[in-house]
């Protein structure tokens, strides 16, 4: 029977005494590659900005012969592995338990294969989020954390080549030869976010139809730290339609740690593996960022993406060094190459600017009091108040 149990920091300052660690999961560095998409849909929520980036779309095909292709460009997140090992260990650190931290970058294993020369970080499991195609119209992120290290290469090539011809057949192979694989652990990440825009109904459709055929294989589904509270709540009753443990998971990609994490009494994170595989036993512990509104958070996390960081190192400093574009030749380049002079089209800069103005001042604070879920804090995820 799954043992699922969630509490959140707000409420209990002291949730986390009694137990030795606490284990982050499933958060970005910039060896990540997420799509543009965000400017186009900031463009569809703030009609100020689609003007803008109309103007920008239009100018960019006209003078540098570059026709803006979202879908084909992409940004990284501004933490090195380091940063980003850093801050989500301090966190768990503040807590007074021991960091285990799980970075699990899209379809890669750069981040801690990197940090792994690092004396402080070298026992860092090395982990991905899988991209893995469904059902010919739907992807599902799977979080595969600790792959045994003289395997880790030889599962990416297996896992790029299913992702490169896909069959439901052979991605019920794969999860069963990952679960036989003793100390990994296999997560469902935000499974009922319709990430693709295939329609909910549809999506849940597939979610179900997925976990009839693998849930075996899967030995947990996400609590997802940047996802609203109604999904979570949703979540929580799928996790308990299947029978399966509900798993912290932060999803950050900016610069604010993990919205929760797990507490265990596991001293590595093979033996935290072990008590969600073996004794099937989960502690979720929501951190006082979550409680925050959801969708100033999300403001503030698209933020985080274009901000600039002059400490960082070069090539995570400014946003345009993170964000990639083909130029006329189809050739990936970071955008800071792409400017003529090194700047940014007056149209884009202003696109941006309107973005940062959200966050700033009174802007931000009456935007954070208009999206208040102070009725969500009441509900959480289903608990009783304390």
């Amino acid at each position: 029977m799954a043992n699922s149990t969630i509490s959140y920091l707000w409420r209990d300052r002291r949730a986390a005494q009694g137990f030795r660690s606490g284990v982050s999961l499933h958060s970005h560095t910039n060896q990540s590659q997420e799509t543009l998409d965000f400017l186009a849909n900031f463009g569809n929520q703030f009609p100020l900005i689609r003007p803008l980036l109309e103007r920008l779309e239009r100018r960019s095909e006209a003078r540098f012969g570059v026709r803006l292709n979202y879908a084909a460009s992409y940004w990284t997140p501004p933490m090195t592995p380091k940063l980003a090992f850093d801050l989500e260990s301090g966190q768990i650190e503040k807590l007074g338990l021991a960091p285990l931290v799980s970075l699990s970058d899209h379809d890669n294993i750069n981040a801690p294969m990197l940090l792994r020369t690092v004396p402080s970080a070298r026992h860092i499991p090395v982990s991905v989020e899988w991209s893995a195609p469904y059902g010919g119209i739907q992807s599902f992120h799977l979080g595969i954390h600790n792959l045994p290290s003289e395997k880790a290469v030889g599962w990416m090539l297996a896992l790029e080549d299913y992702t490169a011809n896909p069959s439901d057949k052979r991605l019920t192979e794969i999860l069963v030869a990952l679960n036989d694989e003793p100390n990994v652990l296999v997560v469902f990440n935000h499974p009922l976010w319709d990430l693709y825009l295939i329609g909910q109904q549809k999506h849940e459709f597939l979610v179900n139809e997925f976990l009839q055929k693998n849930g075996a294989h899967i030995h947990a589904l996400e609590l997802n730290g940047l996802r609203n509270w109604d999904e979570n709540r949703r979540v929580r009753r799928l996790a308990e339609q299947w029978n399966m443990l509900l798993i912290s998971g932060g999803d950050r990609h900016g610069v604010e740690p993990n919205a929760n994490i797990n507490l265990t009494n596991a001293t590595t994170f093979t033996e935290f593996v072990h008590e969600i595989r073996r004794e099937r036993k989960s502690r979720v512990l929501f951190m006082p960022q979550y409680a925050e509104p959801w969708k100033h958070r999300l403001l503030q996390s698209t933020l985080d993406a274009i901000r600039e960081y002059p400490d960082f190192p070069q090539g995570s400093r400014t946003w345009d060094e993170r964000a990639y574009h083909p130029d006329a030749n189809g050739v990936i380049r970071p955008l800071s190459e792409l400017w003529p002079g090194q700047r940014a089209p007056r149209a884009f800069a202003w696109a941006l600017g309107l973005v940062q103005l959200l966050g700033k001042g009174v802007v931000s604070s009456s935007l954070r009091l208009a999206w208040s879920d102070a009725h969500q804090l009441r509900a959480a995820l289903g608990e009783q108040e304390a």
